[in-house]
């Protein structure tokens, strides 16, 4: 059985005139991450690995996330392939994982991870907010095999069953 957790970047503060990689949390942003850390804990429990986009948002939510949990920061891969706004980037991405791997954390960013979830989630979600969460459950032990799996949700996101 796999288990794939899809973790988007907190609120981030576009005041700062930066490229967008380097755009950093809000305070709003941190805040949440901290409590959706806490309150959601069940869904980072027991992973494997936590791999996160270089983009500065994506990166400060996964290490608040793991400050939060007292999770070991060896856990952690920064990969560049994560910064991407393309679902078949990531679609690819979690096909190529390896299969030592059961439970896997990706943070990283919107359209591309709302895309994600539908992609392999029976059930259909219209947005994944800011520190949004879900977690996908798959049958398969292999990650380039993966359909779809039965999906939970950490927020309140709209769902549409088609």
């Amino acid at each position: 059985m796999k288990e794939l957790v899809i973790l988007r970047h907190a609120k981030s503060n576009n005041k700062y005139l930066v490229d967008d990689i380097d755009r950093p949390l809000s305070t709003t942003g941190i805040e949440r991450i901290k409590k959706i850390s806490k309150k959601m804990l069940i869904f980072f429990k027991n992973s494997d690995i936590i791999l996160s986009s270089p983009a500065n948002r994506a990166l400060h939510t996964a290490q608040l996330m793991m400050r939060e949990l007292n999770y070991n920061y060896d856990k952690l891969i920064v990969d560049r392939k994560l910064y991407t706004f393309y679902a078949s980037d990531l679609i690819d991405y979690v096909h190529g994982l390896d299969n030592k791997w059961s439970k896997v954390i990706l943070v990283g960013h919107n359209p591309a991870f709302t895309e994600l979830v539908n992609h392999f989630s029976r059930k259909k979600i219209i947005h994944l907010r800011t520190a949004g969460l879900a977690k996908i459950t798959f049958d398969s032990n292999d990650w380039k095999s993966l359909l779809q799996g039965e999906m939970v949700l950490g927020q309140k996101t709209i769902i549409n069953d088609y």
